[in-house]
């Protein structure tokens, strides 16, 4: 049996007539770039992440850069995040001339530990930005309360969390902004690239709004210098015809979550699978099942490869050791926790279309892996 770590065209089968309906659309009124698809969009999302306001833009790393580019943020400015992340997390800040301020996770959510937050704030920090990592909330309560304390802004990087909740607050709904990406593997994934910027502060949106169109308050009239990021409404067609389904997807998800964790507690293994460990009062929508193995890592991935079952590291380099990111000063030790994911942590496949029999395989591999 083969086992792939995600399996789109399964999913397309079930909306295949949605979408091509939806694209059709788009096709015949020719209208490519915004317009009324792209105006539906953002108003569906921002109702489905609890927020008065959503804009669209080409992609999730271009969400973070918008929403830094409207606070102003630049040269001279810190911006406390995650090294445990994609890489996009960090970019956003770095290409705008700010720093990145890392500070370690949390070894159970992998999460931002906020307790470290207090010792990396200085008079240069302007914002603090959670990731939702796998499609779990940080730790929401005691970042807001810190941010409002210290007078610093929250950005939630989302991209992994659409619908995703704390205490009932949808991510993207709680911080100043929330920054999704459509990427086709989210589990609200596009045709290609794009992304959305929540917020309920309309000043804000107004400016992200006129920074993805070359800071244009019209075509020709340019009262700052932005970027070209918007979401082209083909792109929006897609994502409207799958919204609707996406709490069935995510919901799928969560219960196969389940099943993998009962199956790997009941295997009996004789060496150590942590599974993932779900905060109290939260929804995770499981964009990763992601499980820790202390020993034997990767000999447990390549054992899983002879058997066909796919998987992957999420991430196996650390942001704060990333060669681009050399000139900051950090080095192997500095953040031990999220350097510890690094190694011994992975993702088995998981997509709302995963079969019982397929999760049975993927653990019985598991199994019968001899360390």
């Amino acid at each position: 049996m083969k086992v792939p770590l995600i399996d789109l065209q399964a999913q397309f089968v079930s909306i295949r007539d949605q979408v091509r309906e939806a694209v059709d659309r788009v096709f015949e009124t020719q209208m490519f770039v915004m317009g009324p698809e792209v105006a539906a969009l953002e108003a569906e999302v921002a109702g489905y992440c609890q927020t008065t306001e959503a804009i669209g833009c080409a992609s999730g790393s271009d969400a973070l850069l918008l929403a830094f580019m409207a606070l102003n943020v630049g040269p001279g400015d810190e911006v406390i995040t995650t090294p445990f992340s994609f890489f996009a997390t960090a970019s956003a800040i770095a290409r705008l001339g700010a720093r990145p301020v890392f500070v370690d996770i949390d070894p159970l959510t992998y999460n931002l530990n906020v307790n470290q937050i207090p010792a990396a704030i200085s008079s240069r920090t302007r914002v603090v930005l959670p990731v939702h990592l796998y499609g779990q909330c940080a730790d929401m309560d005691q970042l807001l309360e810190l941010c409002k304390s210290k007078s610093l802004t929250l950005i939630e990087d989302a991209a992994q969390a659409i619908g995703a909740e704390d205490r009932g607050r949808r991510a993207g709904s709680m911080g100043l902004a929330g920054c999704f990406s459509f990427y086709p593997t989210k589990n609200l994934g596009a045709a290609g690239d794009a992304g959305i910027i929540t917020t309920s502060d309309s000043d804000f949106a107004t400016r992200v709004r006129r920074l993805r169109v070359h800071g244009g308050l019209t075509e020709y009239q340019h009262v700052e210098v932005g970027i070209n990021s918007r979401i082209d409404a083909i792109q929006a067609v897609v994502l409207r015809a799958k919204l609707p389904h996406l709490d069935g997807w995510s919901n799928a998800r969560a219960q196969k979550a389940e099943v993998y964790s009962h199956l790997l507690e009941g295997a009996k293994l004789n060496f150590r699978v942590d599974p993932p460990f779900i905060k109290s009062g939260t929804r995770h929508i499981f964009h990763q099942y992601v499980i820790r193995v202390p020993d034997h890592r990767d000999a447990l991935m390549e054992h899983l490869k002879t058997r066909d079952v796919a998987t992957k590291v999420y991430y196996p380099i650390p942001l704060h050791l990333q060669e681009c990111f050399k000139y900051l000063g950090y080095k192997e030790g500095d953040l031990p926790e999220a350097e510890k994911a690094a190694r011994e942590t992975f993702a088995l496949p998981l997509f709302p279309e995963l079969t019982a029999e397929q999760q049975e395989y993927v653990v019985n591999a598991i199994k019968d892996f001899r360390p």
